[in-house]
């Protein structure tokens, strides 16, 4: 008689198994919010909008005093910045069946869901205003959005250009005679290729090691580059009969964004992780969530040059 092999035929112990690691989408990483270096820190009440006051610096005076007659006094003067506030939030509710039938923890997975989508969102409310700005220009022969074609990419002139304008207007660095410009790596593929590497500076080169901003990849002509695939893109954007895709980058200095928000009922600077009610009659559905009451708004619009071009490698 044969013999008979126990295998996986014979028996049921041979079962798939999981990791009981659960593991996220590729996340990218989240820099505009902490380029707000206004935020309503000081208010004076809650309301339902903030003010900032910007005080208008008095000009030189060059005029020799007469020694017998008195000055005529100045008169001050200031701008307001208004952002008014709105709400925004999310949630998540799960069933007791899908919690109490996974093979790993529920709820840690759900928190951390929910967490990366408060701070994504926002993160898309800073870079949307910052990128909204009202000082653009183009690349190559292109004088707007509409006549971007694909060989119209960004060269050293347009950088050096938008770090000459924020110069030219005072504005603040942010240390070390650098501002910050945000790429997306598309353009940068075509920026530093035409640039050469000779005109870059590394990061450690110029910078204590601890403060180089994540996906920073070098400073050139006056601004530090921080390559990143959430700068915008807007499809087919450019030339109506090439359809190319027009690619955003920014240069700012300080003070280009503020930040307001609400300080009443548990609200800051950053959105509430919330769990929700359990307001079934079995008690069955958790809600999780997140809030936020607050705003962004561009404090100075001469600290912000947004630059407009196609890439070599965009889906033109």
């Amino acid at each position: 008689m044969p013999d008979a092999y126990t295998g996986t035929a014979a028996v049921s112990v041979d079962q798939t198994a999981y990791d009981l690691a659960v593991y996220h989408g590729l996340r990218q990483m989240l820099y505009f919010d902490g380029l707000a270096d206004v935020e309503s820190t000081n208010q004076a009440m809650n309301g339902a909008a903030v003010v900032f006051t910007i005080l208008t610096d008095l000009a030189a005076n060059t005029t020799t005093l007469n020694e017998s007659t008195d000055v005529n006094a100045v008169a001050l003067s200031d701008s307001q910045v208004t952002l008014t506030l709105a709400e925004y939030g999310a949630a998540v509710i799960t069933t007791k069946l899908i919690r109490s039938v996974s093979f790993v923890p529920y709820d840690p997975v759900v928190a951390n869901a929910v967490a990366w989508q408060a701070g994504l969102s926002q993160d898309a409310l800073a870079k949307n205003v910052l990128f909204g700005g009202t000082n653009v220009r183009y690349c190559g022969q292109a004088v707007s959005r509409a006549t971007v074609i694909p060989t119209d990419n960004l060269t050293g002139n347009n950088t050096r250009r938008a770090v000459a304008e924020l110069r030219g207007q005072n504005v603040m660095d942010f240390g070390g005679g650098f501002y910050a410009a945000f790429i997306h790596p598309d353009v940068s593929y075509d920026f530093t290729g035409a640039t050469g590497g000779a005109n870059w500076r590394d990061p450690h080169t110029y910078s204590d090691p601890s403060n180089i901003w994540t996906g920073e990849v070098g400073a050139f002509q006056g601004a530090r580059f921080v390559e990143t695939a959430s700068a915008p893109i807007l499809a087919d954007s450019g030339s109506s009969t090439t359809l190319t895709d027009v690619y955003q980058t920014i240069v700012i200095g300080r003070q280009a964004l503020a930040k307001g928000f609400s300080r009443a009922d548990g609200n800051g600077a950053y959105p509430m992780f919330i769990p929700g009610p359990v307001t079934d009659k079995l008690r069955r559905n958790v809600p999780m969530g997140w809030y936020w009451l607050g705003v962004y708004g561009r404090f100075r619009e001469a600290a912000i040059r947004r630059i407009e071009s196609a890439s070599s490698i965009g889906a033109n």
